[in-house]
């Protein structure tokens, strides 16, 4: 279970909402414990490709959040991007670019009228489990 308070959500969707109709992407910080995580904080970050289908996130902009994650004695808890056009899924290319296996990969879809935001881990780049996530 992944707890997500509401004004991060609300955070990370601006940001996507910004960047549309590019994917925005972002990582994400928190504390994890046992089977719960919290998260504690959404960064944004610079698709460097300007792409609706595929997005790379800025390397500086990268290693300046795990210095800040680490000074804050939080985990780097995994990464969020949207997909403008597509449901709330991993894509073949997001399960191949999938290194990390302990990340948890958050796609924000603006597909629909409503956001869906989803959450999910990836083994192997095959096997993918959806996280459940509650706002608070």
């Amino acid at each position: 279970m992944i707890k997500l308070p509401e004004k991060l959500y609300q955070q990370l969707l601006e940001h996507v909402q910004d960047e549309f109709p590019n994917e925005g992407c972002g990582l994400v910080a928190g504390v994890i414990a046992d089977e719960e995580i919290e998260v504690k904080e959404v960064y944004t970050m610079t698709n460097l490709d300007a792409s609706a289908e595929h997005f790379t996130m800025d390397p500086k902009e990268q290693f300046a959040v795990v210095k800040e994650v680490r000074n804050k004695g939080y985990d780097l808890i995994g990464n969020y991007h949207s997909h403008p056009f597509t449901p709330s899924r991993p894509s073949e290319e997001d399960k191949r670019l999938a290194y990390d296996e302990e990340a948890i990969y958050f796609i924000l879809s603006l597909k629909d009228e409503e956001p869906v935001l989803k959450a999910f881990s990836i083994k192997e780049q095959k096997k993918v489990t959806q996280i459940e996530i509650e706002l608070i």
